[in-house]
């Protein structure tokens, strides 16, 4: 049987974060960092259980200004226009913090837990974060492994129209319209035909609702994502074991996103799932676990 210890709270980094464990307390300590305005659920209760039944004990948490741990303040709805400025002429996006912000947040969770070094798992902006984490703090990272997400090079291609429309349409004014939303935007992210996820989106969508929106707070995270700028150069000089996650048919951080990441570090190791956009439907869940084990307890037997 494998532990489970129920959501708890922590002071870490001056904020309150919102974490829970799945797993043994001396099985290999791994981290699961969500993304942009995705609480630590979307990290599904199973997804979790069958990697704590490969050996870890695994970590799950809300980013800061998402779910339960703490919600910020400050900063302004990001416009049109600034992205154009961003894209086109450079010009920066101000932010109320940035992703180093949100590494610091990942390293004092697991001060607080009493945890020297893990295996980092990040999904889009969670893989940011993970890559960030990673870079300034090395010796705290057993391996590394980035899933659909970037290096925030600027070469790298934009999101197709309709995942960005969706990434800047203004939020859901009730719980219902919130649901119908919730269905449509995991539609668009999925990028395929998933009739087995679309049957759960109105349960995952009551859970999320339930414990809380904070969409100026999303806000703020993608005005981070956008504010830190590109890792590319940087992530030259990575020594972690690498692992790079990606789908073939990602609208909102497209597949050239995954390939830079890979390129970028050395000796990381690419993996490509046909038919994957910007989600984790059950049906790729064995090749995505299969190979998060092998690279994680394969780092970890190499560090031995």
């Amino acid at each position: 049987m494998n532990a489970h210890q129920p959501p708890q709270t922590v002071r870490a980094n001056g904020i309150e974060i919102c974490y829970e464990i799945f797993g043994n307390d001396n099985a290999e300590p791994l981290l699961l960092i969500m993304g942009l305005g995705a609480q630590m659920i979307h990290w599904d209760d199973a997804f979790c259980e069958q990697l704590a039944a490969r050996g870890f004990r695994v970590i799950r948490f809300d980013n800061r200004d998402i779910g339960k741990s703490s919600h910020l303040t400050g900063g302004k709805r990001l416009t049109p226009l600034e992205l154009l400025k961003l894209r086109f002429f450079r010009i920066p996006v101000a932010a109320t913090y940035r992703l180093i912000d949100m590494a610091k947040d990942t390293i004092g969770l697991m001060d607080a837990l009493g945890i020297k070094s893990a295996h980092l798992v990040g999904a889009s902006m969670g893989g940011m974060i993970a890559q960030e984490v990673t870079l300034s703090f090395p010796q705290r990272v057993r391996s590394l492994t980035s899933i659909m997400s970037t290096t925030g090079s600027p070469r790298v291609p934009p999101p197709t129209r309709e995942a960005a429309a969706m990434l800047m349409a203004p939020p859901p004014r009730s719980k219902e319209e919130f649901i119908v939303r919730y269905g449509q935007t995991w539609k668009v992210l999925r990028a395929g035909h998933f009739p087995e996820e679309e049957a759960l989106d109105p349960e995952r969508a009551e859970r999320v609702f339930a414990r809380g929106l904070n969409p100026a707070g999303v806000g703020r995270q993608l005005r981070a994502v956008l504010a830190s700028g590109s890792r590319k150069e940087r992530l030259h000089a990575v020594q972690t074991p690498t692992l790079v996650i990606h789908g073939t048919v990602d609208p909102l951080v497209r597949p050239e996103g995954g390939k830079d990441t890979a390129a970028s570090i050395p000796n990381a190791r690419l993996l490509m799932i046909d038919g994957m956009g910007h989600a984790l439907p059950m049906r790729f869940w064995p090749e995505i676990i299969g190979a998060i084990d092998k690279h994680a307890h394969g780092a970890a037997a190499q560090a031995a």
